[in-house]
């Protein structure tokens, strides 16, 4: 799923593949809904409810201070969910 915008608050995106968000992520998104470990989730500013890879995700709370507002990819490292700023 590609969004050309924003994610607002309380809004959810969903693929059974990646996610690109060309604008800020407010709401939820939740790749690899199908059971696609191979998914990744890209945002140009993170700032999401939830994020999530086939059924392994994080809150808010969860999402390390440094990657809050940045540009961020998250992928699945084994049985862990990764971010990284880019």
């Amino acid at each position: 799923v590609t969004v050309i915008g924003s994610v607002a608050s309380g809004a959810e995106s969903v693929a059974s593949g990646s996610i690109h968000i060309y604008g800020t992520l407010r709401g939820r998104a939740v790749a690899g809904a199908g059971g696609n470990r191979d998914a990744r989730i890209f945002t140009q500013s993170l700032q999401a409810e939830l994020i999530a890879i086939d059924g392994l995700y994080k809150t808010a709370e969860d999402i390390a201070g440094a990657c809050r507002g940045c540009a961020v990819q998250a992928w699945l490292d084994g049985d862990s969910l990764k971010l990284a700023a880019f």
